[in-house]
């Protein structure tokens, strides 16, 4: 009786596999490319001490003039307290028109303020060739005035005389642009001075959390022996690294759309189920769609220049200047190319006629007005979320499951976010690799040392500094 070596016993096949071969393999397997870091590129690493919790925490100071230095003190003559109970009305000019039917509600609304101090006063009536005619309301008591609940808000509100209002007050004028209401919140100083114009700076606490992924392989010894491959653990360790790369690219990816501060949506919609391919009703982005989304990003103050981190995290960083970074999905492509400016003319401008004049960030395509265009291959969408799809016929764009799909372009201003980074003995540790190969393995559960293992595991965490810095703009995908 021939003995084969390993012969399955019981029709049970091999873990090894057949040991008679007829084929015949190369030595060097086909490795494919793995998925490049694009997100990455713009982050840098905030280093997470040891022996200091998962958790880490920064200030973010708001600017005075900022809206969102929102807080208990503002510019208050006697540098009073502010309750945010209270509503400050600014009034656009000193005199306004209210029709005269509503003339004396209108006035006792506005005198209907906190002292009851006068505020307004109303003129005669002028009723004018169609009889209708106007009375004119003279805010006499300053562009100002603060009342104690909403309901005393309200019917300002309803006097139609243009006021803003804010409640709280805490900050000199916000980012309020309007003339009136800079105007009168100007910090004037008198010659004697006195404690006057106090204002209150407010910050955020910002918090990043730290998690630790990972997942490992396991292997025999005979596979070592007998297998083909024969750099199989050459094989295994590389894809191993490229895979982690690949998780926490993906999971930084999520981050940042999750945590944008600016939302947009293409054309007419105003929300994801809106997002519509439906002939005659579509919504798809536009010129004028990154027009406007840049013009919410220079009002937010973002920057049009990006550090891009070319080499290590730490070092060799390069910088675009007088452009912002936006990533796209391969399948919005078509469309950018496409595009066209408000004079008709060819608004996509391919980086090969740009590339010499700057750095040019990995998987930059060209640019659209102040955007730089990043086609990200692996980039994510949200498939189904879009409105229902009403008709076979209405298949031009991407849909699942009877909905259009709904895609992102997102736009990273600098100094958005940060990475965070678990440090111990002073280095940035990014992947820790463990093996332990058969021989070393000796067990009760493997008495044989039979079994080897590799492992990979590594800490990843980011913290959101700048929401208002990142921007989603939602649109459908023409197929």
């Amino acid at each position: 009786m021939s003995i084969t070596y390993n012969d399955p016993k019981g029709g049970t096949a091999s873990g090894v596999g057949a040991q008679v071969r007829t084929d015949y393999y190369a030595k060097k397997a086909l490795v494919e490319a793995s998925k490049e870091q694009y997100f990455g590129q713009l982050a840098d690493v905030t280093a997470m001490p040891k022996n200091m919790g998962k958790t880490i925490k920064r200030f973010h100071y708001m600017p005075i003039l900022d809206s969102r230095n929102s807080n208990d003190q503002g510019l208050d003559a006697a540098g009073a307290v502010i309750t945010t109970a209270q509503f400050y009305a600014t009034f656009p000019r000193t005199v306004m028109e209210v029709t005269n039917a509503t003339k004396a509600a209108a006035a006792a609304a506005i005198n209907d303020n906190v002292g009851s101090v006068v505020v307004a006063t109303a003129g005669a009536n002028d009723s004018g060739a169609s009889g209708t005619g106007f009375a004119s309301i003279t805010i006499a008591g300053g562009l100002n005035a603060k009342y104690a609940d909403s309901t005393k808000k309200d019917a300002v509100v309803s006097a139609g005389v243009g006021a803003s209002i804010t409640q709280g007050g805490g900050n000199l004028y916000g980012s309020s642009k309007d003339v009136g209401a800079i105007s009168s919140k100007i910090p004037a100083l008198s010659e004697a001075g006195g404690r006057v114009n106090r204002v209150g700076m407010k910050r955020l606490e910002l918090e990043g959390t730290i998690e630790k992924f990972g997942f490992f392989d396991e292997y025999t010894q005979e596979s070592l022996d007998f297998d083909s491959d024969a750099d199989l653990m050459q094989h295994i360790t590389t894809e191993s690294v490229k895979a982690a790369n690949e998780i926490t690219e993906d999971q930084l990816q999520i981050d940042l759309l999750n945590g944008a501060g600016v939302l947009r949506y293409a054309g007419t919609a105003t929300s994801a189920l809106t997002l519509s391919g439906k002939t005659g009703a579509i919504t798809a982005v536009d010129y004028d769609d990154l027009v406007k989304l840049s013009i919410e990003l220079n009002n937010n103050r973002t920057p049009k220049q990006t550090k891009v981190i070319s080499g290590s995290r730490m070092v060799d960083t390069k910088v675009v200047n007088a452009a912002r970074i936006m990533y796209v999905g391969s399948e919005m492509v078509p469309a950018i190319m496409k595009m066209t400016d408000y004079h008709s003319n060819k608004a996509f401008i391919p980086v090969a006629q740009y590339a010499e004049a700057g750095n040019v960030v990995r998987g930059e395509i060209g640019s659209v007005d102040s955007f730089r265009i990043v086609e990200v291959p692996e980039m994510m969408k949200w498939a189904g979320a879009g409105a229902t799809r009403a008709s076979a016929t209405d298949a031009g764009y991407y849909h699942t499951n009877g909905n259009y799909d709904v895609f992102p372009m997102m736009v990273v201003g600098e100094g958005a976010f940060t990475t965070i980074g678990f440090q111990t003995d002073g280095k940035t540790v990014k992947f820790k690799i463990k093996h332990v190969r058969p021989s070393e393995n000796y067990s009760s559960s493997d008495p044989y040392g039979e079994t080897g293992f590799y492992s990979i595991k590594w800490y990843y965490g980011t913290m959101i500094l700048r929401a208002e810095r990142l921007a989603v703009l939602k649109t459908v995908a023409l197929i």
